[in-house]
């Protein structure tokens, strides 16, 4: 079972929603923007979060994505503006461009230890991160990756890490230390 993309789209006065338990994919913009959405709970059966599904839910604080999820699509829960903590599993295998991409209000998040890309945009002006942990999993973060992250001071880069895109922590106005290894063989291409 799946809800459809646009299936509830604009709902602006929407503001919790029951899902089945046998919901495996959530379609494109099927609860984008939903200003006033400020709750959301994951079926367990849940397989695949498709792009923009959750666009511009600007009051939702929290999600909890459940263990079942392989795939967080490109822009996914990009501008919920209110979001506070994002739950994540180190089972998750996927997220896409720009998937946390303006969640404003976030101040942290743990990427899932199986994760071996960081996309472009991923977390792009999550004005609020302070802190990152990039897992030993990860090979690569690409372009604008953590871009306009103006809260962020400190970043360690692990040494699984070979390339780092272009403008990847560009505006981090805050940042005071980076720990770049000898196994990055390029920064910015």
């Amino acid at each position: 079972t799946s809800i459809k993309k646009w299936a509830f789209a604009k709902c602006s006065s929407l503001t919790q929603i029951t899902v089945p338990s046998s919901v495996t994919e959530i379609g494109e913009k099927a609860f984008s923007g939903c200003s006033s959405l400020t709750e959301f709970t994951f079926p367990s059966s849940l397989k695949s979060i498709d792009k923009y599904a959750f666009y511009e839910c600007s009051l939702l604080t929290e999600i909890k994505i459940p263990s079942s999820v392989t795939l967080i699509a490109d822009y996914a829960f990009s501008e919920c503006s209110s979001l506070t903590e994002i739950s994540i599993p180190s089972e998750n295998t996927s997220i896409r461009e720009g998937a946390f991409s303006g969640c404003k209000s976030l101040p942290q998040i743990s990427i899932p230890s199986n994760l071996s890309l960081i996309k472009k945009y991923v977390f792009y002006r999550c004005e609020s991160l302070t802190e990152i942990n990039i897992p030993y999993s990860v090979y690569m973060i690409e372009g604008y990756a953590f871009a306009s992250c103006k809260s962020l001071t400190k970043i360690e880069i692990p040494y699984s890490v070979i390339r780092i895109g272009e403008c990847a922590f560009c505006e981090c106005s805050s940042v005071e230390e980076i720990t770049v290894p000898s196994s990055v063989y390029l920064i910015g291409g």
